[in-house]
């Protein structure tokens, strides 16, 4: 089998064998700690620039679908695992995961020990890398490795975005969580009318959105606030995305209009893009959240929930915290009050907030999971009772 080369932008270099596309393909290595969701992982456009390292040994036994695809296509720049399954056992299965990868033309690399190329990451923080089948030359992988372009400043959600506005009809089926049957419940008195930002949404999330009874709009990324007041909605939501929030202020800027108009529930980039609009400012983690195991404590009822979670940056604060809070502390904006109400337990780091004068809430983390446990489910159904209040 040919070999294949990994490089890093400090110069650390792995070799393997050559997976999926032939090719050399360059972005930001990253490590993800899902033990399953790999197909998933490959389709979220919020690993647009990324090359994604796969923590779990043993990748692609089940093979992959189409039903399992979170867009439209591929999104990530290449891919690492330490071995990929030839044999896909599974019914569902079309193509095993080299096969997968190969027809989206996506360059991997196999046979390298992941296990020691997380530990690097989690101790010297992501950075660029390549992936090369073309030559073993380290001194060239090395150099455009360190050549690579950032993602810092990167307006990559223009790149996943939909190109114009469309209706989403779909649900997930009858297959829904027990956590959603009051959602849904209420939900059956009346369909709320969503629009929904795509900063490169994932299609589960606009299917918990049918779930519980909203009628869902997607608009691109760039739509203005102007366009979003003329569809007349009765809520707002703000998606997921790859890179840098402050690499769209023209999002930040349509968002800061709607704040208070009406009710807003952000994700993940989205998420991002609400703190910038109340004024706080976001940082880049050293190695970001990537996986379905992240554990989060919810500081209003203290449970904790397991997330999903895929994000390089975090919104900032004044006050960082060194320990969980007894109480959801309360930040002053530039644009008013925000409780935050939920924290990782992993670093600290803000995983949710509410604004105290404004029906507008976010979370850092995927509660739409897929792949990744259901806890946070719930927040959905959040989403339909600030409607229900706010047009009361």
């Amino acid at each position: 089998m040919k070999k294949a080369l990994l490089a890093l932008a400090d110069g650390t270099l792995f070799e393997g064998r050559a997976l999926g596309y032939e090719g050399e393909t360059v972005g930001e290595v990253v490590f993800n700690t899902a033990m399953t969701g790999y197909q998933e992982v490959l389709t979220d456009p919020s690993y647009k620039g990324q090359i994604i390292t796969m923590t779990s040994p043993h990748i692609g036994n089940y093979g992959t679908t189409p039903e399992d695809a979170e867009s439209r296509r591929l999104w990530a720049e290449g891919f690492v695992v330490m071995e990929a399954s030839r044999l896909a056992s599974n019914w569902r299965s079309r193509q095993t995961i080299h096969e997968y990868l190969t027809q989206a033309k996506v360059v991997a690399i196999e046979g390298l020990d992941t296990r020691a190329l997380t530990r690097h990451l989690r101790e010297h923080g992501s950075q660029q890398g390549v992936i090369t089948h073309n030559t073993l030359d380290h001194a060239r992988a090395v150099l455009k490795a360190k050549d690579a372009p950032s993602i810092i400043g990167r307006d990559l959600a223009a790149e996943v975005t939909c190109q114009r506005s469309y209706e989403w009809q779909a649900g997930s089926g009858n297959w829904v969580p027990d956590s959603h049957e009051a959602g849904l419940r209420s939900a059956a008195r009346r369909f709320w009318r969503v629009v929904a930002y795509d900063f490169g949404v994932k299609e589960n999330i606009l299917r918990r959105l049918v779930d519980v009874g909203c009628q869902v709009t997607v608009v691109p990324a760039s739509t203005s606030a102007a366009e979003i007041e003329a569809l007349k909605p009765d809520g707002i939501f703000l998606s997921n995305g790859p890179g840098d929030p402050e690499g769209v202020p023209y999002a930040m800027e349509a968002v800061q209009t709607l704040i208070g108009r009406y009710p807003i529930f952000g994700i993940c980039l989205g998420h991002q893009i609400l703190g910038l609009a109340f004024g706080l400012k976001t940082y880049k983690l050293k190695f970001g959240h990537h996986g379905a195991n992240h554990p989060v404590i919810d500081l209003r009822t203290r449970k904790v929930e397991i997330t999903s979670q895929n994000h390089n940056f975090a919104v900032r604060i004044p006050k960082l915290f060194s320990e969980v809070p007894n109480n959801p502390p309360v930040v002053e904006t530039k644009h008013g009050k925000l409780s935050i109400t939920h924290l990782s337990l992993n670093d600290h780091s803000i995983e949710g907030m509410v604004s105290v004068e404004h029906p507008v809430f976010s979370v850092q983390y995927h509660p739409e999971a897929s792949p990744g446990p259901h806890d946070s489910a719930y927040l959905f159904d959040e989403f339909i009772r600030l409607m229900e209040k706010h047009h009361a």
